[in-house]
């Protein structure tokens, strides 16, 4: 090949083999020419025969490894890589710094509970030169892995974190491995790095989702965040290391090879391990993109890739980052924010049942166990949150009828409410045997669509009912920032000293502006004294 079949314009290079390509990205390689070494261009891969490779050396690239990687899995690819801190629009910098204040403060109270201790004594087994800070402990750093794992446990042991619609917990598998994974980069990455990335694994979950209708329901096989948790969890540390579009790509293809829970450990202290992993699993296939490993470049598109996943796969290609068609899926859905630690669905019933309540103490003066012969919930078809009779804390989280009889017994539901001393109370076994579930037809069981209704019927034969359609802190009636403030505190003054406390409010609050992102975690270590710790109460 001669020099004479290549069109030079200025340091953009036009030729036949590299025609493909927009001019946008031969200039984006061009752009690093200017001395700089070979490595700063492997974001442009395609593998050339001896003659092509002539082009290269033109560009002052080194002659890249693998194929570029096209279709749906490149669309993917090329967006993670291309998606730039611009884009990033004011609806979306304050929904994903409310999404990561909360994902810190259920972390932090997580860190005090059963599974993550267990958890933690089985990291600490492991050792690496590189080491990452867990949260809530002054002293202990783990391999980054499994930083980002007992940290995805510590979000999600109590069910306490947000849920996203098509429903899956979007955020805990992101921030832990984000923040294990920038303590061991030679530059800490800025605020505003930190915050590009997280909602490029936010992104990159929302649009997996929409892939299937079967999605938008509560799931009936596998928990959701162990499947799109962990390809959002790859897609953001990819997008920290600065991978090249085909790594990008490789990483999604090896993620979806760790993807995968079955809904059977709903309520067990498996679950929690499910977003645990994710984070761990998804740092890991970057890491391993990073150093070549390749997967089937085409693991979005085909029904035995990540289609394996749905009855209705359909998925399509991600709008180019300079697109003006591209828009964050964050800006059009927001989250849901707990305000107690159960599964989501368990806030239309607490809700329906403190309405009922208040409405039947409004009319005989006082709430009396004993005058109730009858509590009828009709609530939405779902068996992994029909549990008549809870015998553990995790299965409380999951159980309507557990929640409903703890609201009316004591007219709240707190963090205390699913300790083993609350759970078995003689008096809250005996309403629970007065509870029965009906679920209408026209009940869905979607996150955005079902309502609650709870019926009590008295020994004189009245009858109170309440209903709640959406409840405060659904993304149709969301928390205010006060109150999503409140919750972080309450839940990391359980761990942190104040001045912990109110720096990561503060390094949240502008994060966008901070320089290192690395001040974060030393405040998540400072952990307060017996005296300072969080004494728990209603949210």
């Amino acid at each position: 090949m001669t020099t004479q079949s290549i069109h030079q314009i200025g340091r953009i290079v036009f030729h036949p083999i590299v025609s493909s390509y927009s001019t946008t990205e031969i200039k984006k390689c061009s752009e690093h020419g200017n001395g700089k070494s070979a490595t700063h261009c492997n974001w442009m891969e395609m593998q050339l025969s001896e003659e092509t490779s002539a082009v290269w050396p033109l560009l002052n690239c080194r002659v890249p490894r693998t194929p570029w990687i096209t279709g749906i899995t490149g669309s993917f690819g090329a967006a993670i890589h291309g998606l730039n801190t611009p884009q990033l629009t004011d609806g979306v910098i304050n929904r994903s710094k409310r999404m990561m204040l909360d994902t810190l403060g259920v972390g932090l109270i997580g860190s005090r509970t059963d599974v993550f201790n267990k958890a933690l004594t089985y990291s600490k087994l492991f050792r690496s030169d590189e080491r990452s800070s867990v949260w809530g402990q002054t002293d202990l750093s783990l391999p980054p892995h499994y930083a980002a794992f007992v940290n995805g446990i510590a979000v999600h042991s109590m069910d306490f974190d947000d849920t996203w619609h098509p429903a899956t917990h979007p955020s805990g598998a992101v921030l832990p491995a984000l923040l294990a994974l920038a303590e061991t980069l030679p530059r800490q990455p800025s605020g505003l790095d930190l915050l590009l990335a997280f909602n490029v694994g936010i992104e990159v979950q929302g649009r997996l989702m929409r892939f299937s209708r079967e999605a938008y329901d509560i799931p009936e096989r596998f928990h959701p965040p162990s499947v799109v948790g962990v390809m959002g969890s790859a897609a953001a540390s990819a997008k920290l290391l600065d991978l090249s579009p085909a790594q990008c790509a490789h990483a999604l293809a090896i993620a979806a090879s760790s993807a995968g829970a079955p809904l059977a450990n709903a309520a067990t202290q498996t679950k929690p391990l499910h977003i645990g992993n994710a984070a761990r699993r998804g740092l890991e296939a970057a890491q391993l993109a990073r150093m070549g490993v390749e997967g089937n470049p085409d693991i979005l598109e085909i029904n035995c890739g990540f289609g394996v996943y749905y009855k209705d796969y359909n998925p399509s290609a991600m709008a180019e980052s300079s697109s003006t068609d591209f828009r964050w899926v964050l800006e059009d859905q927001d989250v849901a924010f707990k305000r107690i630690p159960a599964h989501l669905g368990m806030h239309w019933v607490v809700d329906a049942a403190l309405a009922a309540r208040a409405n039947l103490t409004n009319t005989v003066g006082n709430f009396d166990l004993s005058h109730i012969r009858k509590v009828t919930l009709r609530v939405p078809p779902s068996k992994y949150v029909n549990c008549a009779f809870p015998a553990t804390e995790h299965q409380a989280r999951h159980s309507f009828q557990f929640n409903a009889s703890s609201a009316l017994l004591d007219n709240q539901v707190t963090v205390s409410s699913f300790s083993r001393a609350h759970v078995d109370r003689p008096a809250l076994k005996a309403l629970l045997s007065k509870v029965q579930v009906e679920t209408p037809q026209d009940n869905p069981p979607s996150f955005d669509k079902m309502y609650c209704v709870v019926e009590l019927e008295t020994e004189q034969g009245h009858s109170h009912v309440a209903r709640c359609d959406t409840f405060y802190g659904h993304w149709r009636k969301p928390l205010s920032q006060e109150d999503l403030v409140e919750k972080f505190s309450v839940n990391a003054s359980s761990v942190l000293c104040t001045e912990g406390v109110e720096g990561v409010i503060d390094v949240i609050g502008n994060i966008e502006r901070a320089r290192d992102c690395s001040i974060l975690n030393s405040y998540l270590r400072m952990t307060g004294s017996e005296e300072q710790l969080y004494s728990r109460r209603s949210m």
